[in-house]
């Protein structure tokens, strides 16, 4: 955090009142430089380590035309779970054979959209979607590479409802019940279909790398008795992502690096323990990418005290722009950008507009005595699953998105207009 001589808070070399003048709020700023740091974290440890990989932006933690522009330029890869993802990817130019399409309940017009546009694999993840693939594949008479996505049974550290890894799982083939071996065995002697390799992925926000080694171990107990029991090798093994980041001083991630770097060496040990081949090694951070790049701008509107109580400090946002702390009791942190100057004095808890008992953004926030109508207030680390989970609930508009780097900002999401909130509405007679 960083500020001027005015006492206000600089984020990518930006004065924030600046831009809540210029853009309005609430608004969603990003930090493009660290986006393209922490992308570089990753890209370049890979690299220093001299193993065939793909780092894998996993889109759904921010997904829009520039920033998918942005990825391109670091050399991601990308990960899409919808065809509207995809066809921002397509919008955005991005390079198809680097596009990997993932999803529990894929559509027959998903996959055929996947197809189609002929990007670069697929991450299977039932029965009923192989079905589907394979009536595709064998009428278009067209190739695909999948890899297959299964459960290692690994119980990260997170909250319950970003588990994705143990065996009650929505997602993939399970590994101990044989599911995972039975959908090897269906896929294999499609001569249209190139199965690569092998996905899991155990959670998210994720600190420890102890889950991270446990999967690799387990994923390659099963690739060394399929190796021996079908002669198979996987080409390629993706680990996931979610990776941690800061939301507060409680939280203490490592180094994107280092988790990169306990990856590899773990896949490097189980390859030689085996006597298999070092497959080339995806992973699918999103959060790690562009969750602590963003912030949002928010302006201070009512102030409630409750004596020996409580104090609300309401502003022009809330569950519509940011729905995770009503979701998973999320953790956030905020300053008044414009009084950095006066010395958080008192502990106030941010509201926000929504007509909702929940919809609080921060409980127990220290800001300056003066806090009053009219000050910006800044919440950090919301770059992920802010604007991608933001809705109209109470037909707000959907808050702009701008971007900063190098002194300048741009524009990159318009600001939601009351007439867009019911240009699909229809008058009934």
């Amino acid at each position: 955090m960083s500020t001027n001589k005015s006492n206000h808070l600089h984020f990518g070399g930006i004065d924030m009142l600046e831009l809540a003048r210029t853009y309005g709020t609430p608004l969603y700023v990003y930090d493009v430089h660290k986006i393209r740091e922490n992308a570089k974290a990753f890209v370049e440890t890979f690299k220093k380590l001299e193993v065939p990989f793909q780092v894998a932006y996993a889109s759904k933690a921010f997904s829009s035309v520039a920033m998918l522009q942005v990825a391109k330029q670091e050399g991601l890869s990308l990960d899409v779970v919808s065809q509207g993802e995809l066809y921002t990817a397509l919008q955005a130019d991005f390079p198809v054979e680097r596009i990997h399409l993932h999803g529990n309940n894929k559509s027959e017009e998903e996959l055929d959209m996947a197809l189609k546009h002929k990007i670069g694999c697929i991450v299977v993840d039932n029965f009923y979607e192989i079905n589907l693939l394979e009536n595709l594949v064998n009428e278009y008479q067209q190739d695909i590479n999948v890899l297959l996505r299964v459960t290692p049974g690994i119980e990260a550290h997170t909250h319950d409802y970003i588990l994705t890894g143990q065996e009650d799982s929505k997602f993939g083939f399970d590994l101990s019940n044989g599911q995972a071996e039975q959908a090897l065995l269906q896929l294999l002697p499609n001569e249209n279909i190139n199965v690569m390799g092998l996905h899991c992925h155990i959670g998210s926000q994720i600190f420890e790398t102890t889950g991270f080694v446990m999967a690799v171990q387990k994923l390659y107990q099963t690739m060394n008795h399929w190796y021996q029991t079908h002669h198979y090798i996987p080409e390629v093994l993706n680990l996931g992502g979610g990776f941690g980041i800061k939301y507060t001083e409680e939280d203490e991630p490592k180094p994107l690096a280092q988790y990169a770097e306990v990856l590899v060496e773990e896949v490097k040990k189980q390859a030689g323990h085996f006597g298999l081949p070092v497959p080339e090694i995806w992973i699918e951070p999103g959060r790690a990418i562009v969750g602590d790049a963003g912030i949002t701008l928010y302006s201070v509107g009512s102030i409630k005290e409750i004596p020996g109580i409580r104090t609300y400090v309401s502003v022009n946002g809330g569950m519509t722009d940011n729905i995770r702390p009503a979701l998973y009791n999320a953790k956030y942190q905020a300053v008044v950008a414009n009084k950095l100057h006066e010395a958080p004095a008192k502990a106030v808890s941010v509201a926000g507009k929504c007509c909702e008992t929940g919809d609080m953004l921060i409980w127990d926030e220290k800001v300056p005595d003066s806090i009053e109508a009219g000050d910006i207030l800044a919440i950090f680390s919301t770059g992920a699953y802010g604007y991608s989970m933001s809705n109209n609930y109470n037909r707000f508009p959907k808050p702009a998105v701008v971007f900063v780097e190098n002194g300048k900002s741009q524009l990159v999401v318009k600001r939601e207009s009351y007439q867009s909130l019911t240009q699909n509405d229809l008058s009934y007679e």
